[in-house]
């Protein structure tokens, strides 16, 4: 079943590999990651405000949300380079 991961970053791109490498210490090198979704805001302050609202979903909530983009819980990773 697996963590949901929310956050946020400048540069997604970059982000998303220092995971996958394994470059940021923390809970996902320690456990893994894969990209399954994602949101894109002209303002920080917007992004911030919606992964805070986020992170107070049920987890039920944050699955339906997944799955409405991607059903298949496909890693995202690769639609970025």
């Amino acid at each position: 079943r697996g963590t949901l991961y929310v956050g946020v970053t400048s540069d997604q791109g970059r982000r998303i590999w220092q995971h996958r490498e394994g470059k940021i210490d923390g809970f996902t090198k320690k456990t893994g990651y894969t990209f399954v979704f994602a949101e894109r805001y002209e303002l920080i302050t917007q992004a911030i405000q919606r992964e805070n609202l986020i992170k107070h979903w049920t987890r039920a909530w944050k699955i339906e949300l997944i799955q409405s983009l991607n059903p298949q819980w496909r890693d995202l990773y690769d639609s970025l380079i």
